[in-house]
């Protein structure tokens, strides 16, 4: 029996999988277990920062693994503490309190939770508990029932209602709807910096100034998903900074690149003093608020740890923004009939697609055809909607590779538009 017949038989079938079977892969090569080399621009979605097989986080995890795995959080964890501290010292350099989890659902669940109950220790002026979290058509949060909730697409929502109440989703970079939607039970907003799964759509800097100002003059937490585009991705080592440099937000949240393959998740919450008080916002969640058991583990903590550290010591933001340049330079020199845009920042990217130039079946997608005609010429990447690919390489990846990978791709959109 193939593995796609197992699959088959013993599987949920919740993903439309391409018919790929990887075996192993190295930095950014890939291959399959027929021996077929791929370059991997999909890298488990943005997840494997460092690309496959990366010496010092396989050092970190056989280590770890070697010496302790997992304990539970009743206890002292030094690995956990680290990785808190590094994070928040290094990367968001605003004094703040972490939480680890699993995933990104995960985190973003935790941030609903923490928006609830600063809505009950803040409540309106009728001393209402506030609850309601304003978040984005075309977001993406996760697939928890919370998170979901609080995702805008209804294909992610279709026959799990009803959901969480709560929730309201607006126009994305739109300041007009956002100030009209503010209302008397509202307690936070929640965006990504680019909404990832969404088609690459980036905040303008304009907007994220409102949403700042908007949540001081209302008392709203201001929350911030980088599940896809944190901890370098963007070229930065926060997202948002990308855009807007002197943003202090309340809460962020992050996984995917965060372990470079291995899960990890987690949000952040600021040391801010609540207006008017004494305590910080990050006091509101305390002891018993809140868990995970698996959340913070030794192994994934020291494999994080490891992963940030290297992205930092390496620099290799300064490469996702060199690659990221060479990409927009190649494809735009094209002018390629079936490119319309691309969209997107650092390595985070998407390209935007002529679907009437394209050649489709009914029902069939143009992301979907040509990932699978790219894969057929050994490029991965992934479909983010039905007129727009991702490139998600790792951020060390280097120009060569690069430029193999544009050359497949415009090949590729040559032999389409014919």
């Amino acid at each position: 029996m193939t593995t796609s017949d197992k699959l088959t038989q013993y599987v949920l079938p919740t993903y439309g999988r391409f018919p790929i079977e990887p075996s192993h892969g190295k930095g950014t090569e890939l291959w399959d277990v027929g021996g077929k080399r791929y370059l991997d621009f999909c890298t488990g979605i943005a997840v494997c920062a460092l690309g496959h097989a990366n010496p010092r986080m396989l050092g970190a995890l056989q280590d770890q693994a070697s010496k302790l795995m997992h304990c539970s959080n009743l206890y002292h964890i030094p690995q956990q503490a680290e990785l808190a501290e590094l994070i928040t010292e290094q990367c968001i350099k605003i004094p703040g309190k972490m939480f680890f989890s699993n995933s990104g659902a995960e985190a973003n669940d935790g941030m609903i939770k923490l928006a609830r109950r600063y809505g009950h220790h803040r409540p309106n002026a009728h001393n209402e508990n506030r609850f309601e979290i304003l978040t984005f058509n075309q977001s993406f949060h996760g697939r928890t029932i919370g998170a979901m909730s609080a995702t805008g697409q209804e294909k992610i929502q279709d026959r799990f209602q009803p959901l969480l109440p709560g929730f309201r989703h607006l126009p994305y970079n739109d300041v007009q709807a956002l100030e009209k939607a503010i209302g008397e039970r509202t307690v936070a907003i929640l965006l990504e910096p680019i909404q990832g799964e969404g088609g690459i759509n980036a905040a303008s800097s304009e907007f994220l100034s409102a949403v700042a100002h908007l949540c001081d003059k209302h008392d709203l937490l201001f929350m911030i998903d980088e599940v896809q585009c944190g901890f370098g991705r963007m070229g930065h080592l926060m997202g948002w900074r990308a855009f807007h440099e002197s943003l202090k937000p309340d809460a962020i949240s992050w996984a995917k690149g965060m372990g470079g393959g291995f899960p990890i998740g987690g949000f952040w919450v600021s040391d801010r003093k609540m207006k008017g008080e004494e305590e910080s916002l990050s006091s509101v969640l305390g002891p018993g608020s809140h868990g995970s058991t698996y959340g913070g583990n030794p192994l994934a903590c020291a494999v994080s740890n490891t992963v940030i550290s290297e992205i930092i010591e390496q620099n290799l933001c300064d490469n996702v923004v060199d690659r990221s340049q060479q990409i927009h330079k190649e494809i735009e020199s094209w002018n390629h009939p079936l490119v319309d845009e691309i969209r997107g920042e650092g390595l985070l990217l998407g390209i935007g697609l002529n679907r009437g130039g394209i050649p489709l079946k009914e029902g069939e997608m143009a992301s979907i055809k040509l990932c699978n005609a790219l894969a057929e010429k050994g490029l991965l990447v992934p479909p983010a909607g039905a007129d727009t690919i991702r490139l998600l390489p790792p951020l060390n990846v280097s120009a060569e590779h690069v430029s193999e990978a544009l050359a497949i791709l415009k090949e590729t959109l040559d032999e389409l538009s014919k």
